[in-house]
């Protein structure tokens, strides 16, 4: 287990990267003993850091949450990471929202639902239907995710570890919202899809099922992952359920555009 020196430092080599738009190299590389309690130790430790700069905690972030992602990182769950106020993008319908390409080092896009929570959710048998209780509404979002440290070895090209990706704040960087607003016991939530066109042409479709079959089944996972730490899901949160699309690479300039069909759509562009 990584002391509270090496936490420390390895948090504080995020917090540069991001600052700098420079990536770091694979935690997991120099330290061949890492695990993954170390990884969220490191994670926290980067949150830890910039809630004191005065960022807020507005949420929840729950990836690797299909069975063929898990294999590929070699871990037989999702992970989980934080949402900061300064990742939250609000589209307004009819217009395109411009985010600021300078905010992110290597961004790419995953089409998902978010649960705003009029509850909280305590672990750790938290189920299906008490996250669909405590729900308020269920919307469409977009994750943005981000690479500090590198997704590829710079020397070798072996692709980063899980390990890697936790400590990176399980590679959460933004947060795109503003279509309709479901009613989640009114809603076959399984059967909420998306079609997600980059520059006018089709990249992924997908459905919500994708996600472990139901997206609330990763809320009520979340919830009792986090009983241990004594923590839980507050009311007034926002909790990003998974993406049921491959992310798709953005670059200056790339338009998207999400559509939902009956929850509405999310249109973006990264610009410089």
């Amino acid at each position: 287990m990584f002391d509270s020196q090496r936490i420390a430092m390895l948090a504080a080599e995020l917090q540069q990267a991001k600052q700098t738009r420079k990536q770091v190299e694979h935690f997991s590389k120099r330290f061949p003993e890492m695990t993954v309690q170390d990884g969220y130790r490191v994670s926290r430790a980067w949150v830890d850091l910039q809630l004191a700069q005065g960022r807020r905690i507005i949420g929840h972030k729950i990836g690797l949450t299909s069975r063929a992602m898990q294999q590929a990182s070699q871990i037989d769950e999702p992970d989980f990471g934080s949402l900061l106020d300064d990742m939250l993008y609000t589209c307004t319908a009819g217009e395109i929202l411009e985010i600021p390409l300078e905010n992110f080092i290597a961004p790419r896009v995953e089409v998902e639902l978010a649960f705003m929570l009029k509850k909280d959710l305590q672990g750790p048998e938290v189920t299906l239907e008490q996250v669909l209780q405590a729900t308020q509404y269920v919307t469409p979002a977009i994750e943005i995710i981000d690479a500090r440290i590198e997704q590829f070895d710079r020397h070798t090209r072996l692709m980063r570890k899980v390990f890697d990706t936790i400590s990176d704040n399980a590679a959460n960087a933004g947060i795109v919202v503003g279509a309709l607003q479901a009613d989640p016991l009114q809603t076959n939530l399984p059967w909420c899809g998306a079609v997600l066109r980059q520059n006018g042409v089709v990249e992924e479709t997908g459905l919500a099922a994708g996600v472990q079959g139901h997206p609330a089944i990763g809320i009520a996972w979340l919830a009792n992952k986090l009983a241990p730490w004594g923590e839980r899901l507050l009311a007034g949160q926002l909790v990003l359920a998974g993406s049921f699309t491959r992310p798709v690479a953005a670059q200056a300039g790339d338009l998207f555009d999400a559509d939902y069909g009956p929850l509405g759509r999310l249109q973006f562009r990264f610009v410089q």
